[in-house]
């Protein structure tokens, strides 16, 4: 049994997109991030930056003791080695699906994240924040599209990890839809996704654990959020 500390966040979906990909049997720990449970010493022994998603193990492959693991690139890994399955045995396939892994993870995720922030959270708009983070974004958008005009995947030919992390990056604010038109094979390949049974039952958990999710944020919520506690 995995128990995932877990919030309906991109960064979050990136796990259960992965857990239900694998049949992996898990239990949910809601972290809610708005109300400062990532702040409780239970949470920060096994996720010592405050964020979520984290995960415990409690039958790792080594039949040792509990394995606990922080950072949703990291998890995302462990998972697929856990499973063999996700990440290809070959060395060549397998770099492939880490850069575009560490891509998301340096890229499309913090970029993203600051682009919502500017746009939709910050209390004061800044037009050179706001244009700073949409370009970068936008200019993310096309690396991804010139990959995914040569593979079906960014990986290469197959799903994989590196798509589990980035899709849920892709259209993460209501406010703030992607210019589809302009990059086509993004769109083909979020489609793709989005299809997948196990996308849907990921998605499915936002309404179950946070009944909440997009309602605009209390003040007390924004102090935990945006580091003002």
């Amino acid at each position: 049994m995995i128990d995932l500390y877990y919030w309906p966040t991109p960064n979050g979906h990136k796990v259960t997109l992965m857990l239900e990909e694998t049949g992996l049997p898990y239990r949910i720990q809601p972290v809610n991030i708005g109300a400062g449970d990532q702040f409780t010493p239970a949470f920060l022994a096994i996720s010592p930056n405050n964020k979520m998603p984290a995960l415990v193990d409690h039958q790792p492959t080594d039949g040792g003791a509990p394995q606990s693991v922080f950072e949703s690139g990291a998890i995302l890994l462990y998972l697929a080695e856990k499973t063999g399955r996700f990440l290809p045995a070959d060395s060549r396939g397998r770099v492939a699906v880490l850069e575009w892994l560490f891509w998301q993870m340096a890229g499309l995720g913090p970029m993203s994240g600051q682009m919502g922030h500017f746009n939709v959270y910050a209390p004061e708009k800044i037009p050179y924040a706001i244009e700073r983070y949409d370009n970068e974004v936008r200019r993310l958008h096309g690396v991804m599209d010139k990959r995914l005009a040569q593979t079906a995947y960014l990986g290469g030919e197959a799903y994989s990890i590196a798509d589990m992390a980035s899709y849920p990056w892709i259209g993460a604010y209501d406010k703030l839809p992607v210019d589809f038109s302009a990059f086509p094979n993004l769109k083909r390949w979020h489609d793709a996704i989005a299809a997948r049974p196990a996308t849907q039952r990921a998605y499915a958990l936002r309404e179950k654990v946070s009944p909440q999710a997009g309602k605009p944020l209390s003040e007390e919520e924004r102090k935990h959020l945006f580091g003002q506690r």
